[in-house]
């Protein structure tokens, strides 16, 4: 390890001897000098701040402003105003001309923390910025020029991004001239007891106790977690088992309350692509047999009520069972009346309408004829066609009468009148 890149480990405070640590540092010390823009990869936690510092405090705008944009807690009405200022009565509340970031920044550096973040239209003054050094106030027609180094951080998957439209690909490619990855924790094993051991004697000696020792078993232990919130999680950790924690020697009982569990069951990853089309793909499967078994039993209830009819009678069924069986035996095509019969009761007896109408004049269902349903003919599912057949049997049904055939139908007079002309059955 180079003396330089040692010199900046210790000025701030960096601890770990992890190879892409250390690359990211030296990326940082080598193109710091220059004027280039960087963007700064990495999750929430793994220290992306302090590679603006160190690029800043190494160039040769050191003596200048350094200032820190968090883009994520920024309101998005009052972003373009934080960074680039406004006239007296530009918006509600501009009761005085102010200075933006840039404007202030000038000669310096500006960190844009969360740049992922950043609403799409300050993107493009953003854009113009990297570009030419121009911008303008929000409210004034007057183009102000600044000299500003731009380092920027994101933990978001910003190839993602732009595929969604939330992230400009030329702002993306103009902000990543150098790109440096800060890795995770939990890459970074051999640091973690380095980083806990620097943690405990900082905060021992903050809240003035003794310092925490891990025991053998306790730094394998902490070794082997993740650290989904890296290094700012481990630091929480520690600081909260200085308050805490009455006995100095942790052990691995003890380290485990304060870790939580974690499941090491293998996980399926599909990709995005792959899992709209497998949902679909299910979805549309279960409607299919939905559909084949709502048939299936519609058809073995139509069987079995022929079957209670011939060896009940008229006579035993009730008017909510005849109201039942008119609405099972009504065709769902009048143009197919062979393959699904007509059954209705005209005083106190059954009729089965088919091509040529059958009655029976007595009590008695022998006579009925059986109805066929052809298990292998494809059903209309055309939701036009059944509306329509529907408001036609409806109309037979109460002689024309509209008002009658509305309410049957549950829809307003008016509606079924739109649907008369609609599908030419004014006559």
């Amino acid at each position: 390890m180079s003396n330089e890149l040692q010199n900046i480990k210790n000025r701030f405070g960096i601890i770990g001897n992890f190879p892409a640590l250390n690359r990211a540092l030296e990326k940082s010390i080598q193109v710091a000098p220059t004027d280039i823009s960087v963007l700064v990869i990495g999750e929430s936690g793994v220290g992306k701040e302090f590679i603006p510092k160190i690029i800043h405090s190494e160039s040769r705008r050191k003596h200048q402003p350094y200032i820190v944009v968090n883009c994520g807690a920024i309101p998005e009405g009052t972003i373009d105003s934080e960074l680039f200022g406004h006239e007296k009565g530009a918006f509600t509340g501009a009761t005085a001309t102010r200075k933006g970031y840039f404007e202030v920044a000038d000669g310096g550096t500006i960190f844009l923390d969360e740049v992922g973040e950043l609403p799409l239209q300050t993107q493009v003054r953003l854009l113009r910025v990297l570009e030419s050094g121009e911008f303008m106030k929000v409210g004034s027609s007057q183009v102000q020029k600044t000299n500003v180094r731009i380092v920027a951080a994101t933990n978001v998957n910003m190839m993602k991004a732009i595929q969604d439209g939330r992230f400009r690909e030329d702002l993306f490619y103009r902000l990543n001239t150098v790109q440096i990855d800060m890795p995770p924790l939990r890459d970074r094993k051999g640091d973690i007891h380095l980083l806990f051991r620097k943690f405990a004697i900082d905060f021992a000696e903050k809240y003035r106790m003794p310092e925490l020792v891990l025991e053998p078993s306790a730094v394998h232990y902490i070794e082997n977690y993740s650290f989904p919130g890296n290094v700012r999680q481990l630091r929480n950790l520690v600081e909260q088992m200085t308050v805490v924690e009455r006995e100095r020697n942790i052990s691995v009982e003890k380290l485990a309350e304060y870790i939580p569990t974690e499941s090491h069951l293998p996980m399926v990853v599909n990709t995005p692509n792959a899992q709209k089309q497998s949902d679909f793909g299910n979805e549309r499967e279960i409607m299919y047999k939905i559909l084949f078994d709502m048939r299936n039993d519609i058809n073995d209830l139509r069987s079995l009520t022929s079957e209670l009819i011939k060896n009940r009678g008229a006579g035993d069924l009730s008017s909510q069972e005849k109201t039942l069986i008119n609405r099972l035996y009504t065709s769902d095509s009048q143009q197919n009346t062979n393959a699904n019969s007509l059954l209705y009761f005209e005083d106190n007896h059954p009729v089965v309408q088919t091509p040529t109408i059958i009655s029976t004049p007595d009590d008695s269902y022998e006579d009925i004829q059986d109805i066929e349903i052809e298990e292998n003919k494809p059903e209309s599912l055309s939701l036009q066609n059944n509306e329509k057949d529907l408001i036609i049997k409806a109309l037979e049904k109460h002689k024309g009468r509209r008002n009658k055939a509305a309410d049957e139908l549950g829809i307003s007079q008016r509606t079924l009148y739109r649907k008369i002309k609609q599908y030419n059955l004014e006559d």
